[in-house]
């Protein structure tokens, strides 16, 4: 009979405990290159958002960047310097500035003739390097008057908002934080050319979408199959497709507890702007395109609730808009300003974003805007935003079709409404007159 000897007691102890050691050890390295990976990955995924992975990240749109196009160009002259600075050590190419072209003067001729030619092609000469000095001082004299109306649209939003003015208004003493992210959904995006626009509708924010599209290559063209280049190539009813950009509003999906934080950097680097309008005309504007004309939504979820409760509307209304203007039914301006008056109106939801006050769509105390523009100087104000974001050679800001209402039209509009009404009015709309500059409206605010 075989005879088995156990093990002894001791021995068999040893090796369970370092079975149980090596599972120790195992188990920690594995918990330590899956807590580095994800490490790794949060890193990547923050620091892309940011701006990452970006040879110039989080570039100052005012100056020049070689990789943007914008930079001059010259072939002779080029130093290389390297500087320190704390730490860090930086080489750039540093490029000599030159303010006119260089021309090749031909030989002077010999004889009479020669030197009479000579003579005028140098006082032509002459002509041309005075002309192209009187357009660069000429230049130079427009830019300096308009960067001084920029400075004073934002020191007035910001005397407005620190309570100079004694205007009060909801929000305008919050932080930024303390904003809900569903009313950071006019905040659009790019973080590819690291601006954002806060658009506001009725104020060519048709146009500029355009532009924030092209920019972001977002939309496909079904003819080319490339993404659009021509901002008046787009259809004006796709633009407004909110799939189509990136908003304050979209972070919390997307980077969850991160968001404030990255809206907080965004605000900080990125280029910001908006456009603005004579409230009182807008809000004209905006009367027109909805209830001047049929249409589906704006008569369902509002025209026929104006109708009901200022209408005087017997019986049932039509179910369709179509139908409802074929028969003379529709809201009147005097009862669009009482819906807007109307304390229960604001109980019930927030403006629409067409009749929004801009304070409540784009937050001018909580966000430091670096470009205001306004509609009433929309072309010289859009050439002059696009070569500050030095997208100019990029994108041009497509004029076509303009709104008609015009700010001459507000004593007709509104002579049929009561005088308390107008009054009440503007005092719904004050901070926006205020905050970015439109005069009181003392012509119809009087009898």
């Amino acid at each position: 009979m075989e005879l088995r000897c156990p093990l002894p007691l001791f021995f068999t102890n040893h090796s369970s405990r370092s079975v149980i050691t090596m599972g120790i050890w195992r188990g920690l390295r594995v918990a330590f290159i899956l807590g580095s990976l994800f490490m790794i990955l949060l890193i990547i995924v923050y620091w892309d958002d940011v701006g990452g992975f970006n040879l110039y990240p989080l570039q100052d749109p005012k100056r020049c960047y070689p990789h943007s196009g914008s930079c001059p160009r010259v072939t002779t002259g080029l130093s290389f310097s390297t500087s320190t600075t704390g730490a860090k050590t930086s080489s750039s190419l540093t490029l000599p500035t030159t303010t006119s072209s260089t021309k090749l003067i031909p030989e002077k001729r010999s004889g009479a003739a020669g030197d009479e030619t000579q003579e005028k092609e140098d006082q032509q000469e002459q002509k041309e390097v005075e002309k192209t000095r009187g357009d660069e001082e000429e230049e130079r004299i427009y830019n300096s008057v308009d960067d001084g109306e920029q400075e004073a649209r934002k020191q007035r939003i910001m005397d407005v908002c620190s309570g100079k003015d004694a205007v009060e208004f909801p929000g305008r003493t919050l932080a930024f934080e303390q904003i809900s992210i569903r009313e950071l959904d006019h905040l659009i995006v790019d973080d590819t050319h690291q601006i954002i626009y806060c658009y506001v509708p009725k104020v060519a924010c048709t146009n500029w979408k355009r532009v924030m599209v092209v920019l972001s290559q977002s939309l496909i063209s079904p003819d080319s199959g490339k993404p659009y280049t021509d901002p008046e190539a787009l259809p004006p009813d796709i633009v407004h497709n909110s799939s189509l950009y990136l908003t304050f509003a979209k972070f919390w999906r997307r980077y969850g507890s991160l968001s404030r934080h990255l809206m907080a950097l965004k605000l900080q680097h990125y280029t910001k702007f908006l456009f603005v309008r004579d409230p009182f005309v807008r809000l004209i504007s905006a009367f027109r395109n909805k209830f001047g004309r049929p249409n589906k939504d704006f008569y369902t979820y509002f025209g026929s609730v104006i109708l009901r409760r200022y209408g005087n509307v017997s019986g049932s209304l039509p179910e369709k808009a179509a139908e409802a203007f074929a028969a003379g039914i529709k809201p009147t301006f005097e009862q669009f300003i009482r819906y807007l008056l109307d304390p229960e109106t604001e109980k019930e939801n927030i403006f629409n974003e067409h009749w929004r006050q801009v304070y409540r769509l784009c937050h001018p105390c909580q966000i430091k805007y670096d470009f205001i523009g306004q509609l009433e100087t929309l072309e010289n104000d859009s050439d002059k935003l696009l070569k500050l974001l030095k997208l100019d050679h990029l994108v041009h800001f497509p004029l076509g079709a303009r709104n008609q209402t015009a700010a001459s039209w507000e004593r007709d509009w509104f002579a049929q409404i009561p005088l308390t009404m107008r009054k009440q009015l503007y005092k719904l709309y004050e901070a926006d007159f205020k905050l970015f500059g439109y005069p009181k409206p003392e012509g119809i605010l009087h009898e």
